[in-house]
C-alpha cells in the first residue's frame, strides 16, 4: 500500500482540562500518514484518482479549529474517523503533538493507528 502524508500541520484549538485551557487556544501539531493506492493516479496523471492531501488538510484544519475537546485522545480519534470515513482511507496513522504541555518536555502527545494497512 502506498502512503500519502501530511507532516507538521500546526493548528490552533481549544484543548485541555484546565480552566485556562478552556479559554486559550493552543497549538497542536499533526503528522498524518494515510494508506491509499496511487496506482491509477500514477498511470493517468489525474488527480481524481488519488487522495488530494490539500482537501484533507483543509478539512482537518477546519475541524480542529472549530473543536473544543478536553482530551487529545478524543480529538485524535475524531480526526482519524474523518479521514477514514470521508476520504475512504483504509488505514491512518496520526501523531498529535501538544508542544509545551509538560514543563521540561519538548514534546508530548499521542500516536494512533486505525484501520488495516494492506500491502
Amino acid at each position: 500500500m502506498d502512503i500519502i502524508f501530511l507532516g507538521g500541520l500546526e493548528i490552533q484549538t481549544i484543548i485541555g482540562i484546565f480552566d485556562w485551557e478552556r479559554v486559550t487556544k493552543q497549538t497542536v501539531i499533526l503528522d498524518i500518514e494515510m494508506a491509499f493506492d496511487i496506482t491509477k493516479a500514477a498511470e493517468t496523471d489525474d488527480i481524481q484518482y488519488t487522495l488530494d492531501y490539500k482537501t484533507v488538510s483543509h478539512r482537518i484544519i477546519s475541524f480542529v479549529e472549530a473543536s473544543q475537546f478536553l482530551l487529545v485522545e478524543k480529538l485524535i480519534s475524531e480526526i482519524a474517523g474523518i479521514i477514514r470515513n470521508e476520504f475512504n482511507v483504509p488505514w491512518v496513522k496520526i501523531t498529535l503533538n501538544k508542544k509545551g504541555a509538560i514543563r521540561g518536555a519538548n514534546d508530548v502527545g499521542i500516536v494512533i493507528e486505525r484501520g488495516v494497512k494492506t500491502s
